[in-house]
């Protein structure tokens, strides 16, 4: 089972990748260095992949789904509601490719503000406990995936 640890300020996250093309490609791409950016109660971050739409990508996903955005080449994490989403769904602006479900709790993420550090690396079994803040570790739930707008420059950017 592929894994992998996303860290940003503070916050470590574990997630488990999916069986997808896109998983496939994040994977071949780590480790993957990048500037945290915001947009309501959703985190995204540039990648060096570039991935088409999947036929199942969708424009609201379920709550520790985790997103890649093909309009903007990103990696698109949510903790809950964006601008645009509807009685506590999450919505994206456009469809996003789900390739991985988190195992820690995105909440986490209310610590992570735009222009901090992300890294998203392979997270090995024996060492994914020991790298975790204890925070992380005691926190069980999953995370929500988003997917910012099509123009980084509008209300995602």
């Amino acid at each position: 089972m592929r894994r992998i640890l996303i860290r940003a300020g503070d916050v470590a996250i574990r997630a488990r990748l999916l069986a997808t093309p896109t998983a496939d490609r994040i994977w071949e791409a780590l480790p993957i260095r990048a500037s945290v950016q915001t947009w309501g109660k959703e985190l995204y971050f540039r990648t060096p992949v570039s991935q088409d739409l999947e036929p199942d990508a969708r424009l609201v996903v379920s709550k520790g789904e985790i997103a890649f955005w093909p309009e903007g080449d990103a990696i698109a994490i949510g903790f809950g509601a964006t601008p645009i989403s509807k009685r506590g769904e999450i919505r994206f602006t456009s469809k996003c490719n789900v390739w991985a479900v988190a195992i820690d709790d995105v909440d986490q993420l209310k610590g992570v503000y735009a222009g901090d550090e992300v890294s998203v690396e392979e997270a090995e079994a024996e060492t994914v406990a020991a790298a975790l803040p204890p925070k992380a570790r005691r926190s069980r739930g999953a995370m929500q995936g988003l997917c910012p707008s099509a123009d980084e420059g509008g209300p995602a950017g």
